[in-house]
């Protein structure tokens, strides 16, 4: 039941699309009673395999009704709108379109779906029966005891599937757990580790579960033996990249490794993989959708039971044969898929045939005529499925394209030779490159090659000339396309123009360069007041009040105390304006380079907040451009001072790196910690600060942390950027803020 990608406002639409398509409405005799039903979900059924199954069970389910059923379908698309603002923007506008049509049945399909109902049903769908299924983990006990609720509870069986997989390969000693960094994958994965906790003395086990796409299929390539993959859920990479765990994950793994794979749910036994201990989802929306009838007919919620789903040993029988794994050690009841005919099934016709010349003979002329007709019959199918698959990518608003494996391309859809004015015989092979600007060509050739010889996927963005002579910006994204066989098909992508994006996020970051040079001018201007103007006038009445002291005589011994505190005070109010001006604008960087000013910084800041802030650098030079040092110098400052207003621990370790490629800035903390994602949909000036100084000398701002494990700011700076066309601007700007000290 895994997720991916696909816009919030396609589900509801394509779910009835889909429903009319796949069934059947008779037309009753006579007008039935109506009756309300909203199935509501954590996904679309566009975004997850796994939901559409239990969401056409209940659709299913529903017709055995005696009412005339108004279906309602929404969905919470929490991994595609996990921020709290969308969610609770569905929370009002769900509630607020069925105050008035209000539901006699609600159907919540996912923990996510069930826990908004049942906050939201005390104040607004209180005497509205609620059927919950495809739920993972238990449900509160204060539901259990709520008349009001009742339906499936989700139970997934890892430890299950790992005994069967050491009863079939006994010399089973590592486990190697796939997944991915997405919230459901994060769920899958708990369930996992929970399943394997009494196998962790005879196994040895490796989680790949924070890794991008592509490395982790780099992983599975050299697995070495004696080992099993178990595969949790992959909906979203270390990259952020999302996916459809069942439809593109699992097969991208299965195909990628060298080692048996094992699954959690029916809907990933597919791509080569093994299969395991599986629980049925579509199963789960059968019994939901009978509950829902029951309710319907006048059935008291509280007098039917919680249930928990159905699950079944099932495998697929070319993945068995891939493997060595003989069917006599499956478990008992085991169900085998795709199984091949053997040889007596496949000719056993011929043999009897033997029997006799004439036998022989009418039974050849029989086969060839069955075959000839089932060739037809293929052939129709084909030639249908083509004209579908061409009707729905013509339909699209983007351009989409096909190559074969000798990496031409043999496919524009109509969108695409819309966009370029050309015909598909001067745009196949290669001779759509035509239209890409030369100055970006041999990066896009790079790339596609780079990838077709890896076999993963590529995003990459390119001018490309319109049908007017103007060039766009396009977004290219391709993946590889698989047979059913596993052998590699070619690749399929998709484009869409993005100059607009482009130009906004070039006005954008022109805007924050100008912000971020006024704030360095004010800077500079304030330290030179603060050091040149008012620490030389704090020193001179510094200097007066040791005159007057002088002055006083010795029988006025309190009031030469007194004068000597207050120059004392003075003298040390000098001193933190003077430590103040050197934190707007530090002259050791033209002085004494990066590292140096770093460590007294690093000194300065231990000093003044009673803190512990280790320092260490190694293969720093001296000397390098000006406006790398400023920028890293100004995110250290804004590093530390959010590890000390937010990590809740005043211990830090600032290391700086430097090698022939690029330079490396960590600020590390043992704190609290926090959730990345969170904390970035926040826009906190802090870390848009430090991430558009970093643009300006192309480099790279990254954050590693979880809660409870600390916070780590990572800094890159190539050696050699390739610098944009303001960058000598920024450069006697930076120069000139220096030298001003």
């Amino acid at each position: 039941m895994k997720r991916v990608y696909s816009p919030r406002s396609l589900p509801g639409a394509c779910f009835v699309f889909v429903m009319l398509l796949l069934s059947e409405i008779p037309v009753a005799a006579q007008v039935k009673q109506i009756r309300r039903v909203v199935i509501l979900n954590d996904l679309g059924v566009i975004s997850s395999p796994g939901f559409a199954e239990v969401d056409q069970a209940i659709f299913s389910g529903l017709q055995k009704s005696p009412y005339q059923i108004e279906l309602y379908h929404e969905s919470l698309e929490v991994t595609l709108f996990p921020d709290e603002t969308s969610q609770q923007r569905f929370r009002k506008d769900f509630i607020q379109k069925y105050s008035d049509r209000k539901p006699d049945v609600i159907i919540a399909v996912g923990s996510a779906s069930l826990k908004f109902i049942a906050e939201s049903h005390e104040r607004s769908f209180r005497d509205t029966p609620i059927i919950f299924c495809a739920i993972l983990g238990n449900v509160p006990e204060e539901l259990r005891r709520d008349g009001r609720f009742t339906g499936v509870l989700g139970k997934l069986h890892p430890e299950g599937t790992l005994s069967a997989a050491l009863h079939m390969l006994p010399n089973t000693k590592r486990v190697i757990v796939t997944g991915g960094v997405g919230t459901f994958d994060e769920a899958f994965e708990d369930i996992a580790r929970a399943g394997f906790q009494n196998f962790g003395s005879r196994l040895q086990f490796t989680y790949l579960t924070t890794l991008s796409m592509s490395d982790l299929l780099e992983r599975v390539k050299h697995i070495p033996p004696d080992t099993i993959i178990y595969h949790t859920a992959m909906t979203k990479d270390a990259d952020g990249q999302r996916f459809i765990d069942s439809a593109q994950s699992v097969p991208l793994v299965a195909s990628a490794a060298n080692a048996p794979i094992f699954v959690m749910d029916d809907v990933d036994l597919r791509g080569g993989t093994v299969g395991g201990d599986l629980v049925n989802w579509s199963d789960d929306g059968r019994v939901a959708a009978e509950m829902a009838v029951k309710i319907l007919n006048g059935e008291k919620t509280q007098d039917i039971p919680i249930v928990t789903s159905a699950d079944a040993y099932m495998f697929d029988w070319q993945a068995l044969q891939r493997w060595g794994i003989n069917e006599s050690d499956l478990p008992a009841g085991s169900i085998v898929l795709n199984r091949s005919p053997n040889f007596w099934q496949l000719y056993k016709r011929y043999v009897l045939a033997g029997a006799s010349v004439l036998a022989m003979q009418t039974l050849a002329i029989l086969l060839l005529l069955w075959q000839r007709a089932k060739r037809k019959q293929s052939e129709a199918k084909l030639r249908e499925s083509e004209k579908r698959f061409r009707l729905v990518a013509n339909a699209t608003p983007v351009m989409i394209w096909m190559s074969e494996t000798d990496k031409l391309y043999n496919y524009f859809n109509q969108p695409w030779l819309d966009f370029t004015g050309k015909s598909f015989e001067s745009q196949s092979g290669n001779g759509w490159t035509d239209g890409v600007h030369q100055d970006d060509l041999h990066r896009w050739l790079e790339t596609y090659t780079r990838a077709f010889n890896k076999r993963e996927s590529f995003r990459m963005e390119y001018r490309l000339r319109r049908n007017d002579g103007e060039y766009r910006w396009i977004l290219d994204l391709g993946v590889p396309r698989f047979n059913a066989d596993g052998s590699f098909a070619g690749y399929i992508g998709s484009c869409i123009d993005v100059t607009d994006r482009r130009n906004a996020e070039e006005v954008l970051s022109s805007v924050s360069r100008r912000l971020i040079e006024a704030q360095e001018q004010e800077r500079t201007r304030i330290a030179r007041e603060l050091h040149d103007d008012i620490n030389q006038r704090l020193a001179l009445i510094a200097v007066k009040l040791s005159s007057v002291n002088k002055e006083v005589p010795d029988s006025g011994g309190a009031i030469r105390q007194a004068v000597d505190e207050v120059r004392q005070d003075v003298h040390e109010l000098g001193k933190d304006v003077q430590a103040f001006s050197h934190r707007l604008h530090s002259s050791k960087l033209e002085y004494l380079g990066l590292a140096a000013a770093a460590a007294g910084f690093c000194k300065e800041y231990s000093k003044q907040h009673n803190v512990e802030v280790g320092f260490h650098s190694d293969g720093i030079p001296r000397t390098f451009p000006p406006e790398i040092s400023l920028c890293l110098f100004r995110v250290l400052q804004e590093a530390l001072q959010n590890a000390l207003k937010y990590s809740g621990t005043r211990q830090f370790e600032v290391k700086l790196e430097s090698n022939p490629n690029e330079i490396h800035l960590s600020v590390q903390d043992w704190g609290v910690g926090f959730d990345i994602d969170s904390t970035i949909n926040s826009h906190g000036l802090g870390l848009i600060s430090m991430t558009e100084r970093l643009k300006l000398v192309d480099g790279q701002l990254s954050i590693d942390s979880r809660p409870n494990c600390g916070t780590t700011v990572h800094a890159r700076v190539p050696l050699l950027p390739n610098y944009r066309g303001d960058r000598k601007r920024m450069i006697n700007y930076d120069k000139t803020l220096l030298a001003s000290d």
